[in-house]
């Protein structure tokens, strides 16, 4: 479920002219750059709701999606997509995306949905309900969210005495607020930056040699998404008790996480594309943040390891994969 900050007004109007009105000024031209495939869930899901909409690829619009291999490729990649033609953007996941798509076109809007940043800190909007320039879209408070991971973690689990989180560039901020959670906890935390392309759980996790019944806290970051199956293979075979971010990981064999589903956000970031193609002004549109947030547990990765989860979490989760 996802909640408004404010109403927007004047939007039924706007709303009652199809797609084709684009053509009267300019077709919608959308390009979106990520380290992840277009295959991705939430892409998917992202096409399927402005195919919901009327937009039908190839016909009234075009999406030039670029994968990258890194953040550092983000610029030339949507500097490319401006050069053929690109009038909107879709800047998901890290702030790297948002710049480099302001770069690019820097009077073109940008659709965002903002997971590992934080817009306002960064001075890219002026506030949640009057984003005041080209850029709106979804805020999701990744900081909030990692301290209130990491409370419900301890609380099912308080004889885990030793934690390992991973981070990298783009997850530093939430590496932070991990150790901000954890200070005067008593328990041991050790932070294992990932720097080299293509990461080395493997490596990282051997030098800090972890223990059966060790945590591993993996934070929000589009390089462990795309690497979630090897890092929830990793955990298993050190038995680590693994805590993630979104669903997806723990799909791929992770053992919990907490956070929103992806898909409804990028449906919702179709919206927002959609309204501006229509002349909604992005400076006027509110940002909205989601407000559901699900607790995802793995019993067959319990299982694994050798872990009992208690009932009282059991009874808390909103999903229960066997």
């Amino acid at each position: 479920m996802i909640s408004r900050r404010a109403t927007i007004t004047g939007l039924a109007a706007s709303l009652s002219l199809g797609p084709q009105c684009i053509a009267q000024q300019k077709k919608l031209r959308l390009g979106s750059a990520s380290i992840l495939p277009r295959t991705t869930s939430f892409i998917v899901a992202f096409i399927k709701r402005l195919a919901e909409l009327g937009y039908r690829e190839g016909d009234n619009f075009t999406f030039d999606f670029v994968q990258v291999r890194s953040i550092a490729e983000m610029p030339a990649a949507y500097r490319a997509m401006g050069e053929r033609g690109a009038n909107m953007f879709l800047a998901g996941g890290n702030e790297f995306s948002l710049r480099a798509a302001r770069s690019a076109l820097p009077n073109a809007p940008v659709v965002i949905v903002a997971i590992d940043y934080d817009p306002m800190a960064l001075g890219q909007v002026a506030s949640l309900a009057k984003p005041g320039g080209l850029v709106t879209g979804l805020f999701l408070q990744q900081l909030d969210l990692t301290e209130k991971r990491i409370d419900l973690f301890r609380s099912a689990f308080p004889a885990v005495k030793s934690m390992t989180a991973l981070w990298d560039n783009i997850s530093a901020d939430q590496w932070a607020a991990t150790k901000k959670a954890l200070n005067g906890t008593g328990i041991r935390l050790v932070g294992v930056e990932m720097r080299e392309i293509p990461y080395d759980y493997e490596a990282a996790l051997s030098r800090e040699t972890p223990a059966p019944g060790d945590a591993l806290i993996v934070p929000a970051s589009p390089l462990f998404l795309a690497d979630r199956e090897r890092i929830a293979a990793l955990a298993v075979r050190h038995r680590m008790l693994s805590v993630f971010a979104f669903r997806e990981y723990v799909a791929a064999g992770g053992l919990l996480s907490y956070g929103p589903d992806f898909a409804p956000l990028y449906g919702r970031a179709a919206d927002y594309v959609d309204r501006i193609a229509r002349g909604a002004t992005p400076a006027e549109l509110p940002m909205e943040q989601p407000t559901r947030f699900n607790l995802v547990i793995n019993l067959g990765t319990a299982k694994k390891i050798g872990l009992e989860v208690p009932a009282s979490l059991l009874a808390r989760a909103d999903e229960v994969i066997e």
